[in-house]
Parts: C-alpha cells; sequence; structure tokens
C-alpha cells in the first residue's frame, strides 16, 4: 500500500494541507488532485465578476506551488473510489472539442483527504440552475463578467433611442457573497460607464437588487452588521428586498412567492450550497445534505485512513453544533490535520482532543475602500463591531495569511507589501 497522503480539493483547506505537509514531509509524500490549473482564493470571486480583480493575476499555478511547496499535482477530477484497495479514479481531462488530453488514471493512496468544497443548491425552484450564475469557481465569475460586458454594451448603444436603457441585475440570497458583489458591482459600474459607456449613468442605469427570504441581510451575523450593511447599500442605489421568497427564476425576470417580478437581465444565485453530488457515489456515509459524515478526528465514519475537511465534511462540534461551511474552519481544519498526520509519521500520539471550531469573527467587503464585521474576543467569546479603515486591513490580512499558509513566510513579506500598495491604489477594472 502506498502510503502517500492524496488530497482531492484545492480550495483554501486541501491546498493549505499540500502546501503544508509537502514543506514539511519533502518530495514524494504529498499528491494534490484538482479539476482545475489554478487556484484563487474564493473570497475574491465577486471582485473578479465584477472586473475589479483579473484572475490571470491573482490565480496561483497549482504546478508552481507544488514544484515550490514539494508535493505532487494531478489535473483532473476525482469521480470513484476503490476504499478496498486503496485507490482513487481521476477522470480524463478534454479539451473545448471534447478531445481527450490525459487518460483516466488509478492512484494509490496510505492516506486519503476529500476537500471537495460545495456546489450551489437552487432547492427545487424552477428555473434557478438554467437561468442564473452562481459564484463558485473562477470559470462562473469569468462568465459573469464577460455577460455583464455585453448586457453593458448593448444598453449603452440603445440609450439614444431608447432613455430607459440599463442592465438590471437580480443577486438572490442577501448573505456575504451578495452583499459583496452588489458593492463590487456598484463600484465597478461607476468605472465601466466613465470610460467605456458613456450614455450610461453608473447609479441609474445599472440596477441592482439583492433578493433575501430571511427578514434582514446578513441573517448570520449580529443585527449591528446587518443594519450597517443595509445603510451602505442604501447609499449606493442598490435595492433591498428582505422576506422575499423566490419561486421561479425565468431568462429575464425573477418572481418572488406573491407574484411580484423583478427584471433581471443578469441572475446571480447565491442563496445556499451543498456538498458535490458525486460523493453520494463513492460508498462512503454522507448525510441527508450529501456531506461525508465525520468524527471530532476528521476521519470519515467507519474509515480509518479517509478523511474530510471543510464544506463537504459534517464536522459535529463539542458543542452538539455542525461547524459551518466557512473558509476560517477549512483553514483550522487543514491545521489539525497537519497537526495529525505529522505525529502519525514520527510516531507520536493522536492530538489529545478532536478538532474544535474556533469563530474569529466575520468581515465583509464592500468595495476597496469599506468593510464592516465583527471579531471575536478569546476571553469573553463577545464580539466586537469593527468598520472603516481598520476593519479593512483586518479584511485584507486574511488573504494575506492565506498567501503565507501557501507561499511560506519567505515569500510572504513580498506578497504583503505588493498587497498594500494594489489596496491602495486607484481602484481599476478589467474591461477586456
Amino acid at each position: 500500500m502506498s502510503d502517500e497522503i492524496v488530497i482531492v480539493g484545492g480550495g483554501a483547506g486541501g491546498l493549505e494541507l499540500a502546501c503544508k505537509l509537502g514543506r514539511k514531509l519533502g518530495h514524494g509524500h504529498v499528491t494534490l488532485v484538482d479539476r482545475a490549473l489554478y487556484h484563487i482564493w474564493k473570497p475574491s470571486l465577486h471582485e473578479v465578476a465584477a472586473g475589479t480583480r483579473d484572475i490571470h493575476q491573482e490565480g496561483l499555478s497549482y504546478q508552481m506551488l507544488a514544484h515550490d511547496n514539494k508535493f505532487r499535482f494531478v489535473y483532473g477530477a476525482m469521480s470513484a473510489l476503490d476504499a478496498e484497495n486503496n485507490t482513487i479514479t481521476v477522470d480524463a481531462v478534454t479539451d473545448e472539442v471534447a478531445e481527450e488530453l490525459i487518460p483516466p488514471r488509478q492512484i494509490g493512496f496510505g492516506k486519503l483527504v476529500i476537500a471537495v468544497g460545495s456546489v450551489s443548491n437552487y432547492f427545487g425552484i424552477s428555473g434557478a440552475e438554467e437561468n442564473t450564475i452562481s459564484l463558485n469557481t473562477t470559470a462562473d465569475a469569468e462568465h459573469f463578467r464577460l455577460r455583464l460586458l455585453k448586457m453593458l454594451a448593448l444598453a449603452d448603444l440603445k440609450k439614444e433611442q431608447n432613455p430607459d436603457a440599463g442592465v438590471d441585475i437580480v443577486i438572490v440570497g442577501g448573505g456575504a457573497t451578495g452583499v459583496e458583489l452588489a458593492a463590487e458591482l456598484r463600484d465597478a459600474s461607476g468605472v465601466y460607464t466613465d470610460y467605456d459607456f458613456p450614455h450610461l449613468n453608473p447609479n441609474r442605469d445599472v440596477r441592482i437588487t439583492i433578493l433575501e427570504g430571511a427578514p434582514r441581510l446578513l441573517a448570520p451575523l449580529t443585527e449591528r452588521v446587518s443594519k450597517a450593511a443595509s445603510k451602505i447599500l442604501q447609499d449606493r442605489e442598490v435595492r433591498v428586498v428582505t422576506d422575499c421568497r423566490v419561486a421561479s427564476i425565468a431568462e429575464n425576470f425573477v418572481t418572488d412567492s406573491n407574484g411580484n417580478n423583478y427584471a433581471s437581465d443578469l441572475c446571480v444565485w447565491s442563496a445556499g450550497i451543498k456538498a458535490p453530488d458525486f460523493l453520494k457515489t463513492l460508498g462512503l456515509p454522507v448525510i441527508k445534505s450529501g456531506q461525508l459524515e465525520v468524527d471530532g478526528g476528521l476521519k470519515v465514519t467507519g474509515f480509518n485512513n479517509i478523511y474530510a475537511l471543510g464544506d463537504c465534511a459534517a464536522c459535529i462540534g463539542p458543542d452538539g453544533k455542525m461547524v459551518p461551511p466557512r473558509a476560517q474552519a477549512a483553514h483550522q481544519q487543514a491545521d489539525y490535520l497537519v497537526d495529525t498526520f505529522i505525529r502519525s509519521i514520527r510516531g507520536q500520539a493522536a492530538p489529545d482532543g478532536p478538532y474544535v471550531y474556533k469563530d474569529h469573527g466575520s468581515l465583509v467587503s464592500f468595495g476597496r475602500n469599506t468593510s464592516i464585521g465583527t471579531l471575536m474576543g478569546s476571553l469573553t467569546k463577545l464580539g466586537w463591531f469593527v468598520d472603516g479603515f481598520f476593519a479593512r486591513m483586518m479584511y485584507t490580512s486574511l488573504h494575506l495569511m492565506h498567501l503565507n499558509a501557501l507561499l511560506g513566510p519567505v515569500r510572504t513579506g513580498v506578497t504583503a507589501a505588493a498587497s498594500s500598495l494594489m489596496k491602495h491604489a486607484k481602484p481599476s477594472v478589467k474591461l477586456h
């Protein structure tokens, strides 16, 4: 049996785990499998969608990270598991005309970590999957950006004949993704109209609506954060409709349960997530949501050498509550497994206790200059409301912490300096 640690999924948790283990163990011990060729920090996807962040500058090549961090990268999507023989199947890689470039492969493992994240949950709403764009991948964000550019160009051409011409954007879901996208789009729309579409007024002709089923935005966060977010969006002329249950989504409009219609040239779905469906085909225990059952040590129930972390893992904390599907949870779980695996290799005892989720607070970005959120106190377990410059710097630091995990402490000093300059530079928008 191979003694290699195979990690499936190069998101925040999986990639951090591969990089940290690779640096500690050296060549020949760690393999990362992913269906994409490069990684981008998922909280940045709303900026890619708005055009304020370029994926070709921001994206990190898995091959480059593998070389620098001494792990092996395998390009392709996992499609099957043979738990008895400790192997996984990685699907063939095809090009845009379905010609096979890389054949299917079998990869052996000593330990397997499944970290495949989540996909959109449409809850059976008619037309939701067909007529919306979800920001789960860089391809999704780039697709939205290009569609937006085409819609803006068309509206600009129509403006002389039709004074009401514009672009209607509906965002279903008022969580962090929906709120951040709305704010970023408002910032970007001003730059777009100034430089490329002179006939459009950014606030009047780029019409943004958020539809939220709960009584307020950012429902999992404190009421103070929610109210601050609503005020910021109101000042930026973003329409917010709460207590709104979406019933169906057509090509050009969204209908709620009361029969109200909302015009939508572009509709973004950010109202829920679930585990990828293929996990149910692997012969591993899953809960109703499709997440893999794991114990306190992140082992998949009933398997000694298979683990799961992040959004795809149903991890119950010592308090009996499900660990939330958040980037900070995946980061913490990756660190827990680094410790677990290094101890095992050295013949040491396993960690003293199970993984325990630590909530360090939540920050929400409202463009390049504004952030709000809460920071959790380690002693009182109370949240401090933060906003303005301090909150923006804290939000930026989250990305730097992720880069530090991937690139190592030697290279992160350069990264931090570059990032600081970028954050204080004049906002730019990718127009091509």
